[in-house]
């Protein structure tokens, strides 16, 4: 292994303490990716890795000359005079942006010190705007990888703002009826954002916040109305040039990151599943998320965290239209109808049927049962009536009026009624408890961190206060500049 490879994380060391990992050294790039196994990821790839699907990310250009990301890069496109004419250049001289993007979607992989992507197989198509982020590049980017070919547009910046301008909507409108699908970071609070940000903000777009190592909701994520799904977002080791860091690796917690995930695991779908189009590989992605937070959407995890080995192999009904297009309130009923795993919205008794005879059969019983309970229900109130309706008191034991001897003075109620409120088994675990078998167990650390590497970008900032710091100049010592922005 190279020296530039080994000298992965050295600062790390005196800083965190971790438990060790028996199965796998924590001092590699495969170490660090905890996520991974988090995602059940290895699982999901002996069903695909994403191939012949194309990721476009719209970004800082990617640098298609990263051992990672070698021959994984097709030409793209420059949207100004100062990015790559073709976008496999990275203009980030900071952060290496676009190549950490690229890289967590489709990184190759080939041993314990590289990158693995969430879909190694697929293509990325990269569009550079440089890094100088406005509007109209943004609009440029998007309306070009859906006219070349993008299944998927991955879009790791922001607006600064919650309201998209006109141009940036109806590109996305564009993208969308071209079938591609939309995936954009929901914003970080360390950069100032304090609402889902454009382009993540506009209807269609599957606009992603972050969770940590143990499955709550991140800090330092941006949470709204908005908010589609939840994925990894806490310390994200990415491919990163040269010029930036000297190992060619950095980690950050962002939703740039976490929003990368989706668009890999996005790409795994439509390579699972060829034939179906945009609409249907979102209601797959939702239908399929697990559940987190208050019960159906929230603004934290939206439908919940991401679940790709679920989204590969689960039984999802079809859709017509965008089911982030479609005005469905924020509970416990998914999109088109169907429900969230683990959720039970149907009668404690279920009548199938597989032919005409079984059809009327099941009409009988449910015209008929409800008659019979009537005439039942008629017949108890009519005896009840009898028994405590008063009348003239007679002289004699069995005249009008006078009970027989041993006569209760009340009537117990008819056999068969419970008690009120008696709860039905069967019915699940109570609201908010955890999944057996999901993610780590809480309070476990996730991997081990290298001695002796310094990594660019980590330790994480900590999280920005709540509001953002006092100053002029943006990012760093005040609100940001309200156009797009990079969500870490």
């Amino acid at each position: 292994m190279g020296a530039a490879a080994l000298a992965l994380c050295a600062a790390l060391a005196s800083a965190v303490t971790v438990a060790p990992t028996p199965a796998r050294a924590a001092d590699t790039v495969r170490g660090l990716q905890w996520y991974l196994d988090y995602l059940k990821i290895p699982a999901a790839h002996q069903i695909t890795k994403g191939a012949g699907v194309v990721v476009a990310v719209v970004d800082t250009g990617v640098e298609a000359s990263h051992p990672d990301l070698r021959g994984q890069v097709l030409a793209g496109h420059g949207t100004n005079a100062m990015a790559a004419s073709d976008g496999r250049r990275d203009d980030d001289k900071v952060k290496g942006h676009g190549t950490s993007m690229a890289g967590i979607v489709a990184g190759r992989g080939g041993g314990a010190m590289h990158q693995l992507g969430i879909a190694p197989a697929a293509k990325i198509l990269p569009v550079s705007m440089s890094d100088r982020f406005n509007d109209q590049d943004l609009v440029l980017g998007i309306r070009w990888a859906a006219d070349n070919g993008a299944d998927v547009i991955n879009v790791s910046i922001g607006g600064g703002n919650r309201t998209a301008s006109p141009e940036v909507v109806d590109a996305v409108n564009y993208a969308l009826s071209k079938d591609a699908v939309v995936v954009a970071s929901a914003g970080n609070l360390e950069q100032g954002d304090r609402q889902v940000t454009s382009p993540a903000s506009i209807p269609g777009v599957i606009a992603v916040s972050g969770f940590d190592k143990r499955g709550g909701f991140f800090a330092g994520s941006v949470q709204g109305p908005e908010t589609v799904i939840a994925s990894p977002m806490e310390s994200i080791i990415s491919p990163a040039p040269k010029a930036v860091s000297p190992n060619g690796y950095s980690v950050g917690s962002g939703t740039s990151s976490a929003a990368a995930i989706i668009s890999g695991v996005v790409a795994l779908i439509r390579a699972k599943y060829p034939k179906l189009d945009a609409p249907n590989v979102i209601s797959r992605l939702i239908e399929t998320a697990r559940d987190a937070g208050p019960a159906g959407r929230d603004p934290q995890f939206g439908f919940g965290r991401v679940d790709p080995v679920a989204a590969l192999t689960r039984s999802v009904p079809a859709v017509t239209a965008n089911p982030l297009l479609q005005g469905e309130a924020a509970g416990p009923t998914r999109p088109g109808g169907a429900t969230r795993p683990g959720d039970d919205d149907g009668p404690a008794v279920e009548f199938g049927v597989s032919n005409k005879t079984g059809a009327i059969v099941q009409a009988g019983l449910c015209i008929g049962v409800p008659i019979i309970g009537l005439i039942v229900l008629f017949v108890v109130l009519r005896r009840r009536k009898r028994r405590t309706t008063p009348a003239a008191v007679g002289p004699y034991p069995g005249a009008p009026g006078v009970p027989p001897p041993g006569w209760p003075a009340t009537q117990p109620p008819p056999a068969g009624y419970g008690p009120p409120q008696q709860p039905v088994p069967g019915y699940g675990p109570p609201p908010g408890q955890p999944v057996p078998g999901y993610g780590p167990p809480p309070g476990q650390p996730g991997p081990g961190y290298p001695p002796g590497h310094p990594v660019q970008g980590y330790p994480p900032a900590p999280t920005a206060p709540a509001t953002p710091p006092a100053g002029s100049g943006w990012p760093g010592s005040g609100p940001p500049s309200p156009g797009p922005h990079q969500q870490q």
